[in-house]
């Protein structure tokens, strides 16, 4: 089997930004208004670790972004569809919700647009399987670490091989499958250690979600100190 993503998936990949506009448009509510497990474990995560800058990958309708601003987390909030923004930004103001809130449409296969550590922790809710190749998640990974402080987290899910829609559908290259118009990248669990390079995995929990259900993995990284880093630390000591 080839497992590698031809041109035409690429093409077929960034065709996914215009499918996720038009779907957010004809559906406000697609993911319910309810935040998600993975939200709730990594917002109380962050509270016992005082982690209050965010940094939130693909937020959709913003259903998770609104509950951590409800937590009073200053949090910036990325993704690459202008309408699943602009009805998170409806949403919090209704809410008095748009102060703690920034929010900005970019492609994450490009670099992220902050200088290095910038954010105590970042937060994606499905992201990381989304349209992307390996190479470009490992990009994402290192791009996430740049950004975050010394010992800052990075919490993520993303759908595994034991979900039900695992190899349905169309074969985009490696352990990505097209249904229904919506790419999948599909995580084992070498993937998510291959992904954790800089990083030390702090936990790796498996849970399932919808009616389907999906099943997902929730990965907790932690930031590795370098050496100068380590200094540093030991000098303010």
């Amino acid at each position: 089997m080839n497992t590698s993503a031809t041109h035409e998936d690429h093409l077929t990949f960034d065709a996914q930004q215009a499918h996720w506009q038009r779907t957010f448009a004809s559906r406000p509510e697609m993911f319910g208004a309810q935040p998600s497990y993975a939200v709730r474990k990594a917002a109380a995560l962050f509270q016992r670790e005082n982690k209050r800058t965010l940094l939130e990958l693909g937020a959709g309708q913003g259903r998770d972004t609104l509950f951590f601003a409800r937590l009073g987390f200053d949090i910036t909030t990325l993704d690459y569809s202008e309408e699943g923004l602009e009805a998170l930004c409806h949403t919090a103001r209704d809410h008095g919700l748009s102060d703690p809130i920034t929010t900005l449409c970019h492609d994450v296969r490009k670099p992220l647009p902050f200088s290095e550590d910038t954010f105590d922790a970042c937060f994606s809710h499905m992201l990381y399987c989304m349209a992307l190749t390996t190479n470009e998640l490992e990009a994402l990974s290192r791009e996430i670490r740049r950004v975050l402080r010394p010992g800052g987290l990075n919490v993520y899910t993303a759908r595994n091989t034991n979900d039900p829609e695992f190899v349905a559908g169309i074969h985009r290259g490696e352990d990505l499958y097209e249904d229904g118009g919506f790419i999948v990248h599909f995580f084992n669990r070498e993937k998510v250690q291959r992904l954790a390079d800089g990083y030390e995995l702090v936990d790796l929990e498996e849970f399932e979600e919808g009616s389907l259900p999906k099943r997902l993995f929730l990965v907790t990284l932690r930031r590795s100190i370098g050496a100068r880093e380590q200094r540093a630390a030991d000098d303010d000591n």
